[in-house]
């Protein structure tokens, strides 16, 4: 009954919004971006952030919202935009702790509150840290206490680092005596994040008793620092950078133990993947750190560990961990081990299941994993008992889309956060059978800017390659008002990793349906090294960037021109960023070059053997089948370089590099832009001196999806396309 409440109650949002007839990058990058729905201990009701964008003011706006998990019903929580975090904790079902992003200092720190999630005005400040924290995780004690975790650079003393206390240097200058000077867009300081851990200590004399919904508390003592010190060839970080946060640790429901992943500190850091978890009591410090899996105690699993996560109980430990030492994109493995470190007892789940999940939760009783990985082209949720033999084929209870997080419910129910190519948030829970129980949101449904989406706008198909025997995905994304008895040009989508795909969800970078908005039909194909077809096809690129991947996208565009009339490959474009950037350079030296009337560049290797100027060796290494040691003709360095094939080079080509992408240096574009204009082949560049891989600031954002736009419409002979000069 209450699904078909909401349902109807959508079917009526639907009616009053206006019916766009295409998504703008404005309307885009404008749109409501939600955060990931945290539900309260009973289940009864979630909070997310809510962020609009408004292109007049150039500023951001956050607030929070409510869903009543009962009625249905989403309503403002708060318009506090320093509210950056909150967890359910204290007393009673809707305690809660949170964190304000400033402290009363105005020292770069942060402050904590405690407070009712009913009642805001009543938030008591218990304490304010003098360093910018985060990532809170938080736990009840049987003494009525609050145990909380959180993270921040710490200096190699193992004190908290706070820049705003920083002063400034004489000099600038930087010292490295081995390798990994600089990650992904920052250069690496002696500073190393650290897990931090404090404890709320209750002031009211009956914890059981009190009549306050949220309790008094105060900090006691100093926070413990539980990570820092641990070194060899390295010294131990959690959360990992660059992408690391607060999945890579957690503390136990009771709040007296502590896990941690971090770099194994016995490798180098830019050779190897290897990461391990440690299992520390809260009362105790780095000095009773106990690694759970170090290299030898489980045969065969020495990578990269993942999404360490005590069970509901506290009794287990839930974990992913990769075979491969020096490989980014292994297959990730289940393991359970008990979190108990004189008894571990290490067991793999299902350990033959050809997935890699990424997303890990416990069922309330503790017999099963819910695990969400790549499969076909979504990334789905499967429920996994943790008893399950190596043979057990899980089978999914999510279909489209992709994650963004999941929440077992007091009822067993799971509440997923996703997003799909038509809507960029989702809100809804599935029981353990895979029926969808609740629909909460559907943002194509109340967001007017992406109104008139839906999953009519998208469609797939497979085809056949001669570089693997697995069948090939891609995506088909229509513009609106699309009409099979018309043609529109080709947009063709080569995705980044090469590790990765292509997947059913929102982006706010490269938006499939803000691309088809503007006049083409998006192909967007999962050649080999995409992830969700099984580990064989992700792996068989290594070696093989030039031709597998290639072939590959040749016979998808074979595909489109002969099976999808309403495609005109005569006026196509390509695109692509990272390997699909790569594979962009590479296609322009090959036939499948002059298919394309243009082609568009964003931080792309354009000289394989200059790939030594990233950070992560490893990824080199595995991708390029061996170590760039004297290289010779017959190498994979030189065998898929894109420049050895500089004389075909004719295409229009649009280039895209920022100065702060460090995995892909800036000169790679600028060393591609300046070849296409000594060729004389039609060329554009665009920079951006304080964006990353990726272009994140949204008014950047809009002057790169302006730029681009114009390229490719002027020489796909878009209706109405100026000159892009």
């Amino acid at each position: 009954m209450m699904k078909s409440i909401l349902e109807a109650a959508a079917c009526v949002a639907l009616a009053l919004l206006p019916v766009v007839s295409a998504i703008t990058p404005e309307g885009m990058l404008a749109a409501p971006r939600r955060g990931v729905a945290l539900a309260n201990p009973s289940g009864e009701l979630a909070i997310y952030t809510y962020t609009n964008y408004s292109f007049a003011d150039h500023e951001a706006t956050t607030v929070w919202e409510q869903i009543n998990l009962t009625s249905g019903a989403i309503s403002t929580w708060s318009t506090d935009s320093n509210i950056s975090e909150v967890v359910f904790v204290g007393p009673s079902k809707t305690s809660i702790l949170y964190v304000n992003a400033t402290n009363e200092e105005g020292d770069g720190g942060i402050s904590l509150y405690t407070a009712d999630a009913a009642n805001l005005a009543g938030a008591s400040l218990v304490a304010s840290l003098p360093a910018p924290f985060s990532g809170l995780k938080a736990a009840s004690t049987k003494s009525g206490d609050i145990h909380f975790l959180m993270y921040a650079p710490a200096y190699p003393n193992g004190t908290a680092y706070n820049e705003d206390l920083e002063d400034t240097p004489v000099s600038t200058a930087r010292i490295y005596t081995d390798i990994y000077v600089r990650h992904w867009d920052t250069y690496l300081t002696p500073q190393r994040n650290a897990v931090f851990g404090g404890v709320l200590a209750r002031q009211n004399s009956s914890y059981s008793n009190s009549s306050s919904s949220s309790g008094s508390y105060s900090l006691r003592g100093s926070l413990t620092n539980y990570v820092t010190g641990k070194c060899n060839a390295t010294c131990a970080e959690s959360p990992v950078q660059p992408f690391g946060g607060a999945g890579d640790y957690d503390l136990s429901p009771d709040g007296s133990q502590v896990i941690f992943l971090t770099k194994n500190i016995d490798l180098p850091l830019a050779n190897f993947t290897s990461s391990q978890i440690y299992w520390v009591p809260f009362s105790g410090s780095v000095n009773d750190s106990v690694p759970i899996n170090p290299i030898g105690a489980t045969p065969g699993a020495e990578g990269a560990s993942a999404s360490p996560t005590f069970s509901k109980d506290g009794t287990k430990i839930g974990y992913f961990q990769m075979n491969g030492i020096s490989y980014e994109s292994d297959r990730n493995i289940i393991y359970v081990a008990n979190a108990d470190p004189s008894n571990l007892n290490i067991t793999s789940v299902a350990s033959n299941w050809d997935r890699s999940p990424d997303v890990l939760a416990w069922s309330n009783d503790g017999q099963v994993i819910y695990a969400a990985a790549p499969d076909l082209g979504r990334e789905r949720v499967f429920p996994v008992p943790v008893n399950a033999a190596a043979d057990y084929k899980p089978t999914n209870i999510t279909n489209e889309g992709v994650p963004a997080g999941m929440q077992v419910l007091a009822n067993g129910q799971i509440l997923i956060s996703d997003s799909k190519i038509w809507s960029s948030r989702d809100i809804y829970t599935v029981n353990s059978r895979g029926a969808v129980t609740n629909i909460y949101l559907q943002a194509n449904l109340v967001d007017p800017a992406l109104s008139g989406l839906g999953p009519q706008d998208v469609s797939e198909f497979y085809f056949s390659s001669n570089s693997t025997e697995t069948a090939l995905q891609s995506w088909i994304i229509y513009p609106s008002n699309f009409s099979a008895t018309q043609t529109y040009p080709l947009c063709f989508i080569v995705h980044g990793g090469p590790q990765g795909g292509h997947y059913n969800s929102w982006s706010t970078r490269w938006n499939f349906k803000v691309w088809a908005d503007q006049g083409y039909v998006v192909i967007a194909p999962n050649p080999t090294a995409s992830s969700g077809w099984g580990q064989n096809l992700t792996d068989a690129v290594s070696g093989h960037w030039g031709d597998y991947p290639y072939n590959d996208l040749v016979y998808a565009w074979d595909y489109v021109n002969t099976s999808l009339p309403y495609v005109d490959t005569v006026r196509g474009v390509a695109a692509g960023a990272s390997f699909g950037g790569y594979m962009m350079n590479w296609i322009q030296g090959h036939e499948l070059g002059r298919r394309f009337n243009a082609l568009v560049t964003h931080d792309g290797v354009t000289n394989t053997l200059s790939d030594y100027a990233t950070e992560e060796l490893w990824f080199i290494n595995h991708d390029f089948a061996g170590i760039f040691t004297s290289p010779n003709e017959t190498s994979t360095y030189y065998r898929w370089n894109p420049i050895a094939y500089y004389d075909n080079w004719a295409t229009p080509q649009f280039v895209v590099h920022s100065d702060m992408d460090y995995r892909l240096p800036v000169s790679e574009g600028l060393m591609l832009f300046n070849m296409l204009q000594v060729k004389g082949v039609p060329s554009k560049f665009l920079n951006f001196p304080d964006e990353t891989h990726w272009v994140l600031d949204r008014d950047n954002s809009l002057v790169w999806h302006t730029e681009i736009y114009k390229w490719i419409n002027y020489y796909s002979g878009i209706s109405g396309a100026g000159s892009p000069y």
